[in-house]
């Protein structure tokens, strides 16, 4: 028997990625067309915006909360949320929380550390990169972390959420990426935290500066490691 895994959603192209890479990846473990049980509830971003603007990270955890009591009556053993920028509710999420998670960053620090980088670039939304979600769980790991420049940050955001979420793929911010990516290498960062679940959609690991680390994919990973436990 394995764990049953529930997932909160945030943004309908991260959710799907993370669903389908569990999916998909649990085959190699459990033989075709096997995985385990998954259960997601998707509260619209519609609803989480505006106390994220707001940095309302309390009123985030509630609405996390509520979709994580529901894919606990569902049966989920444990929870995952394949939204890096709601992480920063976690400090108001987890004690309340009827079942307990994973957490994405975390999931990333433990990969970067067992590979042995040294010093990552973060990629995401600004309050991502600005916030403590990475930075609070790479300092306990010795691992260093850069963001890009304020005028990247203000840009990566907009392609994010104007983009991105909406299923948006464009060569030119594809190319953008990249181009901060490699200021970020200019930096010393020795890989690139691919911090927005939407972002692995569009930069490819063939040829972006620096090696990847693939948040969604990797928190997938992560999620049947558990479940089989």
């Amino acid at each position: 028997m394995t764990k049953h895994i529930g997932i909160v959603a945030g943004s309908a192209e991260g959710a799907a990625l993370c669903y389908r890479t569990i999916c998909l990846e649990a085959q190699e473990l459990l033989g075709e067309h096997n995985h385990p049980e998954v259960t997601m509830n998707s509260i619209p971003m519609a609803r989480h915006m505006p106390p994220i603007r707001s940095n309302d990270w309390k009123a985030v955890a509630d609405l996390m909360l509520e979709s994580v009591e529901k894919v606990a009556k569902a049966g989920a053993d444990f929870a995952i949320c394949p939204d890096n920028t709601y992480h920063q509710a976690f400090e108001f999420l987890v004690r309340r929380s009827p079942i307990p998670w994973l957490h994405i960053a975390g999931v990333v620090g433990e990969k970067a550390n067992l590979i042995g980088f040294k010093k990552l670039g973060i990629l995401g939304t600004k309050y991502l990169s600005e916030g403590p979600v990475y930075p609070s769980q790479l300092e306990g790991l010795g691992i260093e972390r850069e963001i890009p420049d304020e005028e990247d940050r203000i840009r990566i955001n907009d392609i994010i959420f104007s983009e991105l979420v909406n299923g948006i793929f464009l060569e030119s911010s594809r190319i953008y990426f990249n181009q901060v990516t490699e200021k970020l290498k200019s930096r010393g960062c020795d890989a690139v935290v691919l911090g927005c679940t939407e972002i692995p959609l569009i930069v490819r690991p063939d040829d972006c500066p620096l090696p990847t680390l693939d948040s969604t994919r990797l928190l997938a990973k992560a999620a049947i490691e558990r479940a089989l436990e």
